[in-house]
Parts: C-alpha cells; structure tokens; sequence
C-alpha cells in the first residue's frame, strides 16, 4: 500500500510517496480502505513539528477520514466487513489503508459521499464543542466568526444558524464574504489581508461594532488568531464570549484590561482532548451533526480533491490560508 509520509521537521515539500506494509489490526481495531482524507489546520503544524503531539516518524499526517471497513481485530461487534466508515485519528490518514480504534469510528450516514464524511468531524465536531460547551450559545445571540469561508468558519456559521443565532462572517476577500453569505451568513466584514497600524486596527474594530450592532458579540469565533484578535474582542458584548479556536495569523497578544471593561471571558477551544476526556458527550454530539446533516441544516462545502500523490499540494494550499471550505485528498 502507498503512503503519504513525513520523513524529517519540513513543510508539505518534503512528504514522500512510499510503499509499505499493509498494517494488521490488533484487539479493539479495525482495517480501514481509505477513500477521502480531509486536510486540516494541524496536518500543517504536525510536520513541522509544532503541534500539541509528536508522533514518531516516519508517519502519514491527515487525522479525518471515511472509508470501507476491510479487516477486523478481534473484541470488535459494532462494525464488519464492507461497513462505510468515518473517524478522527490524529494522523496516518494519508494513506491507502489505516488501523483505526473502533471506538473513534462511526457509520456513514445513508446518503453522504466520502468526501462530505471526511470532512464532518473534525470541523463541526470542533465548532458544535466550541459553541455549545464554551460559548453557551442561545437562540437570539451575535456571533461574530473570524475565518469564517475556510473549513472551521463555515461549520461555524451554519452551526449557529442552526442554534438561532444571528452571524457576522469576517473573511480576507469578497469572493470568501459571498461564501459565507451562501452558508447563512447575517453580515461581512472584509478585513485587510496586509499588516495592519493601529489606525487600521481601530478602524477593524468600527467595522466589527458596526456589524455586531449596538450590544455586541455574544460569542466572537477565532479561527484566525494574530492581529484580528484584539479588534474582535473589541467588538465583543457584555459578559461575551471569547473563542479561542486557532491562530494562523500568530498567537495574539490580548490585552487584558478589555476583559475587565467588557466583563467577558476568554475560553479555548481544543477539540481533540475534550473527545479523550469526555467521550460520552463526544459521541452525543456527533450524533448531533448526523441530525442536523439529515435535516439539511449542515452540508460541509469541499471545494477541491486531490490525488494522494498530491497530497502536500492540498496541506500547502490550506497553510496559505487561500483554501475555501474543505480541501480533501481522495485515494481513487
């Protein structure tokens, strides 16, 4: 079987090809026949070795992923052969086949092709996480989402549509703003792609207020991190809500004193430990987007396939921060 590895600390330039070993699944375990891998925020840190987690190379990044079952390990009952699966596996989905926990696995809704699947879990499972446990959000709130055209923003903006919630959608063009307006959208903000002064960054802030209206942001969704932090949380309401969810622009200095005079918390969002330590809730979510996908309120927008042999081309095009909706690497 072929495999899409990182061999050394590098960028997407320096995966490779290679053939290997057809793994066996061990006890609690199953063989899964990859057919789409989505490509997400941390493929483009685990290989340059920045990530929370540092697998032992050489290793395959790629941590989403649908397929068929073709083998199981023994102690296994809720899957079997042929059975068409999804999962979130950290990385090693950039590759022909994987063994997966059958544990992290879950069928594919009737229905839903194996891109769309790939591309459920990691996006909405984040973004339904985030809302719902660490932004508390309610029917009648602002929610202002940063990033909102990428794979995460949309997820965000058709999640809180579907909670009730008002939506201002912040992106980098006016071709991403019309993206976002598709996907439900209330209002967009354009914001500059250049580095901005400190006349740029109040003007940010006005154009955020203006958007979010008189009270605010209830909740404020930061995907996007670096300069465009401070001029969001500027925006924010009373007693709002804070997501850190990630930082492609940088890690942002905030300051602190906003908190006080908005009396607002600031709160992460890290997805991938809240499924280890609260895996019951985990599951009831997930169930959660099944729902809302069956009644079309969610429909993950993939907007291009690549080969596995092109596999870096889609983890440099989603690092240049110029992908729209999901990138997903297809094994056919």
């Amino acid at each position: 079987m072929k495999a899409l590895r990182t061999h050394a600390t590098g960028g997407p330039e320096t995966l490779t090809l290679d053939e290997v070993d057809t793994p066996t699944p061990g006890k609690g375990e199953v063989l899964v026949a990859v057919k789409a891998c989505a490509i997400n925020f941390p493929d483009t840190l685990i290989i340059r070795d920045l990530y929370q987690f540092k697998p032992e190379r050489p290793f395959a990044p790629g941590g989403e992923i649908a397929g068929v079952v073709e083998a199981v390990g023994d102690d296994v009952t809720a899957f079997k052969v042929g059975d068409k699966v999804l999962a979130g596996i950290g990385n090693g989905g950039l590759a022909e086949k994987v063994v997966v926990n059958a544990g992290r696995m879950f069928p594919v809704p009737d229905g839903v092709s194996f891109e769309k699947a790939a591309s459920l879990l990691m996006t909405y499972g984040t973004t339904i996480h985030g809302l719902k446990d660490r932004g508390h959000i309610k029917a009648g709130d602002t929610v202002l989402v940063l990033g909102a055209a990428g794979g995460v923003g949309l997820s965000a903006v058709e999640l809180a549509k579907a909670f009730g919630a008002r939506v201002v959608a912040a992106v980098s063009s006016a071709e991403k703003g019309e993206v976002a307006r598709t996907a439900g959208a209330d209002e967009v903000v354009v914001y500059p792609k250049g580095e901005m002064d400190k006349d740029a960054s109040k003007e940010l802030a006005n154009a955020f207020k203006a958007a979010c209206g008189p009270e605010g942001a209830n909740i404020v969704y930061d995907i996007v991190g670096g300069q465009y932090s401070e001029p969001a949380l500027r925006s924010i309401a009373w007693e709002g809500k804070f997501l850190v969810v990630g930082f492609p622009a940088g890690i942002a200095k905030m300051p602190l004193n906003l908190t006080l005079l908005k009396s607002c918390d600031i709160a992460g969002v890290f997805w991938g430990a809240f499924t280890a330590r609260e895996p019951v809730k985990f599951r009831q979510q997930v169930e959660e987007l099944f729902e809302l996908m069956k009644a079309g309120k969610i429909d993950p927008l993939v907007s291009e396939t690549f080969p596995l042999e092109r596999g870096g081309d889609a983890i440099a095009k989603l690092e240049s921060r110029e992908a729209v909706g999901k990138l997903v690497v297809t094994m056919e």
